[in-house]
C-alpha cells in the first residue's frame, strides 16, 4: 500500500501510529481476523483477501455495517451533521439522548459518527446501564472524514462485521487464518484502568481466556498477535509466544498535555506446521 489510511472515527487505544510495527509482524495469509476491531486502523492498513472483523460495541459495529451497506448515501447524510449549527453543547446533548433513546440503526449509525468526532477527547464511553455519556468536545471546527469514509466502504467489500464476543470469533478461525488482537489493555496502574468502550468490561478472565485461545490456536494453524501493556503479569500471561517490546510516548491521564512512554508488548504465537502422514 502506498499510503497510510487513518481512521474514520477516534478511538481510544487506536493503533494508527503503531500500524507498521504491528503489520510487520502479521504474517501472510488469506484472512485477517480482529476480534477487537475497534477504529480499524490495521484492518485498513494491510491487504489481505478477505476480512472477519467484530467487536462487542453494537454502535461500532451498526455503524460500519451501514457504511458497507449505503455507501455514498450514508456519507452524504452524515455530512449534514458537521455544520457549525451542529457544533454546538445543546445540539449535541439533544442528539446524544436521541442516540441513546432510538432504535432506528441507520440514525444511529449516523450519530455515533457525529458523536464520536464532536464528542470530548475522542473518548467512546458508557455508563453502567450502557448509556452513552461523553460530554461534548467544545471544537472549535470539526473535521469530517469524507476521504477516510470513502475508503472504508470501498475495502469494505472485502470484510464482514460482527457484533460478538471475542471466544466466538476466535473459535470460528480456521487454518491458515491470522489474527490480531487488540483487547482493553491491563492498566499500569489502578487509576489508568478503564476498560469500558462498550457496554462490558473487560475482565482479568477475560485477558486469561484470550491468551489461552491463542496458544492453543497455534495447534489449529492459526497465527495470533496480540498488543497490551508491557509489565510482569502480561510477560507471564503470554508465556509461549514471541514477544517484542515497544516504547510508546501517549497519553496516559485525560488531559492531552499528559504523555509520557510507556512500554507495550506484541505477543506473537507461531503457528505449528502439521507434516501430512505418510
Amino acid at each position: 500500500m502506498t499510503s497510510a489510511s487513518r481512521p474514520f472515527l477516534k478511538w481510544p487505544g487506536g493503533k494508527y501510529a503503531l500500524r507498521a510495527h504491528i503489520t510487520a509482524l502479521l504474517p501472510p495469509g488469506k484472512r485477517l481476523i480482529e476480534p477487537f476491531v475497534g477504529a480499524g486502523a490495521i484492518f485498513l492498513n494491510t491487504d489481505y483477501k478477505e476480512y472477519r472483523l467484530s467487536d462487542s460495541n453494537p454502535d461500532l459495529i451498526n455503524t460500519y455495517q451501514t457504511l458497507q451497506q449505503y455507501g455514498q448515501r450514508f456519507i452524504d447524510d452524515a455530512q449534514q451533521y458537521f455544520s457549525p449549527h451542529y457544533n454546538q453543547a445543546h445540539v449535541y446533548y439533544e442528539l446524544r439522548q436521541q442516540f441513546n433513546e432510538s432504535n432506528n440503526a441507520y440514525l444511529k449509525a449516523l450519530l455515533f459518527l457525529y458523536l464520536n468526532r464532536h464528542g470530548y477527547n475522542g473518548l467512546v464511553r458508557y455508563n453502567q446501564s450502557g448509556i452513552y455519556n461523553v460530554p461534548f468536545g467544545r471544537y472549535q471546527r470539526v473535521y469530517f472524514p469524507e476521504e477516510q469514509l470513502h475508503f472504508f466502504y470501498e475495502k469494505s467489500a472485502r470484510a464482514l462485521f460482527l457484533c460478538q464476543d471475542f471466544r466466538q470469533t476466535l473459535k470460528q478461525s480456521k487454518r491458515h487464518d491470522v489474527i490480531y488482537c487488540d483487547p482493553p489493555y491491563l492498566p499500569l496502574s489502578s487509576s489508568a484502568n478503564f476498560t469500558k468502550y462498550s457496554r462490558k468490561d473487560f475482565t482479568l478472565q477475560d485477558q486469561q481466556d484470550l491468551a489461552t485461545l491463542a496458544c492453543q490456536l497455534k495447534d489449529k494453524g492459526v497465527h495470533t498477535l496480540i498488543s497490551n501493556h508491557h509489565t510482569p503479569w502480561v510477560k507471564q500471561l503470554y508465556d509461549g509466544a514471541i514477544l517484542e517490546t515497544l516504547q510508546v510516548t501517549r497519553v496516559i491521564s485525560c488531559k492531552t498535555q499528559s504523555r509520557k512512554a510507556v512500554k507495550e508488548i506484541l505477543a506473537l504465537y507461531i503457528a505449528k506446521n502439521k507434516k501430512s502422514k505418510k
